[in-house]
């Protein structure tokens, strides 16, 4: 009884440093989890585009490709403000995109879906790249082999190239979910900063930062957003190794 009273009852009552550094709003909380959700569907939705994508730069031959390709990994080195601009111009309420899309329900702008369209556009070229090297990493006497063996030109690809181009998949995948964690200019110009229907960690972030007394909230999401970033590279590195292995055999 004694050594409790040496300490004020507030002292007592305080949470661990860390539960109080990770204790999070509503606000914040609701950034997190659409976060998740953008980051998922940018991932999956821009998939089946960048292996298609991927398979033409790394096996195909044809007049421009040199141009093609630029125009792939363009948003690498476009201002981010720019990609949004261009993405409103398209997708935006008057846009040509935006109104054929409207016709069967998908509206884009200023809404959850418009800011998982911006994270897999920005995304697109990491993922792209990512698939193509190891495509390019493929020894073709394997290809060639179940060639000579009566498969199809698509039972080859889904047989043996696909298989083996597994690890370079998984990478793309986990690079374009991180970098859509962290998208920040081109969404906010084209679906702006709407709380709990395109505002994102980022988002967010600035948000707080702009807000007196928001920058302890702010420091907390930040370290959430480099938890969540480092988890998906570790969890993507463990995995490749791990489909390496089998794909080799070891």
């Amino acid at each position: 009884m004694l050594q409790a009273e040496k300490y004020p009852a507030r002292l007592r009552r305080r949470p661990p440093v860390m539960t109080h550094l990770f204790a999070l709003g509503p606000e914040a909380s609701a950034a997190i989890v659409l976060s998740l959700r953008v980051s998922f569907w940018a991932m999956l939705c821009s998939l089946p585009f960048a292996l298609a994508t991927a398979v033409i730069l790394a096996r195909c031959r044809f007049w421009g490709k040199s141009l093609f390709d630029g125009v792939v990994h363009l948003p690498l080195v476009l201002p981010p403000v720019v990609t949004g601009y261009v993405l409103l111009l398209l997708f935006g309420h008057n846009g040509p995109l935006g109104r054929l899309f409207a016709t069967i329900g998908v509206v884009f702008a200023f809404r959850w879906t418009g800011a998982a369209l911006a994270a897999a556009v920005t995304a697109f070229p990491l993922m792209v790249r990512a698939i193509r090297l190891s495509l390019e990493a493929i020894d073709r006497r394997l290809e060639e082999a179940a060639a000579t063996l009566g498969a199809n030109r698509t039972l080859v690809f889904l047989a043996v190239t696909l298989p083996l181009t597994a690890p370079g998949i998984l990478a793309g995948m986990v690079l374009s979910f991180a970098r859509s964690l962290g998208e920040f200019g081109a969404t906010i110009t084209f679906v702006s900063n709407i709380p709990g229907e395109t505002r994102t960690i980022p988002l967010a972030i600035y948000t707080l930062t702009q807000t007196p007394g928001g920058d302890t909230a702010a420091l907390r999401l930040s370290a959430i957003a480099v938890l969540l970033s480092l988890l998906a590279l570790v969890l993507s590195e463990l995995f490749a190794r791990r489909l390496s292995r089998r794909l080799s055999g070891d």
